[in-house]
């Protein structure tokens, strides 16, 4: 135990430092959080660290293959599914707002898919490749609202990027020490994040991801014209069909609860985005 300890101790000062170094380029809002809506800062130092392009590549990869394995199985939504046309149709909402969060969303190659599961899942991998369980849709019979609510958070989680922080972490750690003589030549980090690129379709994120995903998530909703305050019925739904489900400290997820206290906390930040988007003309 002494041992783990000491090697933790000796990496700590090498992340600190990176952080110092890294924080410098880049300390302006972006569009979004300057404007109005939730303030979530910036986003983690430790994307910095390994090539957006190479994660949203391993992304692209892995979906590709999922999707093949459900078509495999006729587990996959053909574009004329009704369900398949309504995702469809709420991400297009959702999506031109994602620039304000995120530069790179413009130039991905967004896709929306369903597979026919009874998982209650979704997520949205980086690059921008959506995915809906139906047993989300069909359990908990998600309104239009609640979708977006649902949409936005996955896609909240791809616009900062937690992926790409979590992977810069590991290679960070990995590194350790030489990290620091590496980290504008970013040459064996590269090389660390073909390690953890089998991990994006399982990976965990932290309680503090979950949470900001929500917040980002409910704003997306907000300008794209959907009721933010779907994801409190949304939460009050997910508790009711995960019952025994383990409490939040055993949990990176954090409780239903909380994250309703959440939402109800940051409406009146998003709540005028909602009433402007749906006030627009057309």
């Amino acid at each position: 135990m002494d041992h783990h300890t000491c090697a933790c101790c000796q990496r700590r000062p090498v992340l600190k430092s990176m952080a110092l170094l890294l924080t410098l380029p880049g300390l302006t809002l972006s569009q979004a959080q300057a404007r109005d809506g939730v303030d979530v800062g910036g986003n983690s130092v430790f994307t910095k660290l390994v090539s957006a392009e190479t994660i949203e590549s391993s992304a692209t990869q892995q979906y590709t293959q999922m999707l093949q394995q459900a078509s495999a199985k006729n587990a996959l939504g053909g574009k004329d599914h009704p369900q398949v046309k309504r995702l469809r149709a709420i991400a297009r909402q959702i999506i031109p707002h994602a620039v304000g969060w995120n530069p790179r969303a413009k130039d991905w190659r967004w896709e929306v898919n369903l597979i026919g599961s009874k998982q209650i899942n979704a997520f949205c991998m980086p690059g921008g490749k959506i995915a809906f369980y139906s047993g989300i849709l069909d359990q908990l019979k998600l309104t239009d609202d609640e979708i977006a609510t649902v949409m936005g958070h996955e896609v909240a989680h791809a616009l900062r990027e937690h992926a790409r922080e979590r992977m810069g972490k590991n290679a960070a750690t990995g590194i350790g020490a030489g990290l620091l003589s590496q980290v504008l030549g970013l040459g064996q980090v590269g090389q660390t994040i073909t390690n953890y690129g089998a991990q994006l379709l399982t990976l965990q994120f932290s309680r503090s991801d979950e949470s900001e995903a929500d917040l980002v998530g409910m704003e997306l909703a907000a300008r794209a014209s959907f009721d933010p305050r779907a994801g409190v019925t949304l939460w009050q739904k997910m508790a009711a069909a995960s019952k025994g489900a383990p409490p939040q400290w055993l949990s990176t997820h954090p409780s239903g609860t909380t994250r309703i206290a959440d939402i109800e906390a940051n409406l009146p930040k998003v709540m005028p985005l909602f009433t402007r988007a749906h006030q627009a003309p057309g």
